[in-house]
C-alpha cells in the first residue's frame, strides 16, 4: 500500500534545510568599500541673491519657435570675492544646466507681450560649454515673482554700469597722475640737464674777466 510519509519526511527534511540555510548568524563583510565623494556644484564661492522656481525657453532662429529648455530653479549668485553675479539656472530633477551667464551692463529684461508672467531679455550664455547669442523667455507661478525677477535683474545690470563708470573714472585719474609724475620728472631732467650747461656758459664769461682784472692788477703793481 502506498503511503506519502517518506513525501512529507523529504520535505520536512528539505524545509528545515532550507531555514538551516536562510539563519546562519555569519557576518558577511562587503567585497567592496565605497568611499564618500564630495559632490561640488561650482557655487560654493557664491551666495544667492535670487532663487525662483521658473520654467526657461530659448527661440530657435531656425525654427523660428520657442523651444523649452527645462524647468527648475533660476538663481542669480553673487561671487564673495569679485562680487560678480551671474544667471544660473539648473532643470530640477536632472541639474542639468539650462542658463549659465553673467549679468552684465547694458542687459535689461522686459516683459513678454501679452503675459504677465514671462519675460525675455538677450545674453551670451555658456549653458552648452560655449558661448552663444541667446534670446531667453522665462515662466514664473506668479506675476508677482516675475516682476521680483526683472526687477533684481535690471537692478544688478544698472549697478554693473555704476562699477564700471566709476572703474574707468579711477582709470582716468590714475592716468592723469601718471603723467602728472611724469612731467614733473621730465622738467626736473630737464632742468638737470639745463643747469651744468648754464654753468659752464656762466664760467665761459667769467674768465675773461678775470683775466682782464688780472692784467689790471699787474700793471698798477709797483715795479722793484
Amino acid at each position: 500500500m502506498a503511503t506519502n510519509e517518506p513525501e512529507h519526511e523529504n520535505r520536512d527534511v528539505e524545509e528545515s534545510g532550507a531555514n538551516e540555510d536562510e539563519d546562519t548568524g555569519a557576518q558577511v563583510a562587503p567585497i567592496v568599500r565605497l568611499e564618500e565623494v564630495a559632490v561640488t556644484t561650482g557655487e560654493e564661492d557664491e551666495d544667492a541673491v535670487l532663487d525662483l522656481k521658473s520654467k526657461l525657453y530659448r527661440f530657435d532662429k531656425e525654427a523660428n519657435q520657442w523651444k523649452e529648455r527645462g524647468g527648475g530653479t533660476v538663481k542669480l549668485l553673487k561671487h564673495k570675492s569679485t562680487g560678480k553675479i551671474r544667471l544660473v539656472m539648473r532643470q530640477s530633477k536632472t541639474l542639468k544646466i539650462c542658463a549659465n551667464h553673467f549679468v552684465k551692463q547694458g542687459m535689461s529684461v522686459q516683459e513678454h507681450v501679452g503675459n504677465e508672467k514671462s519675460c525675455v531679455w538677450h545674453a551670451r550664455d555658456f549653458a552648452d560649454g560655449e558661448l552663444k547669442d541667446e534670446l531667453f523667455c522665462i515662466r514664473f507661478a506668479s506675476i508677482e515673482n516675475c516682476k521680483a525677477f526683472m526687477q533684481k535683474f535690471n537692478e544688478v545690470a544698472e549697478s554693473e554700469v555704476e562699477k564700471e563708470e566709476s572703474k574707468d573714472a579711477s582709470d582716468t585719474a590714475g592716468l592723469l597722475e601718471k603723467l602728472t609724475v611724469e612731467e614733473t620728472k621730465a622738467e626736473e631732467k630737464s632742468v638737470e640737464k639745463v643747469k651744468p650747461e648754464v654753468e659752464e656758459e656762466e664760467k665761459k664769461e667769467s674768465e675773461p674777466e678775470k683775466a682782464g682784472e688780472l692784467k689790471k692788477t699787474e700793471e698798477a703793481a709797483p715795479s722793484t
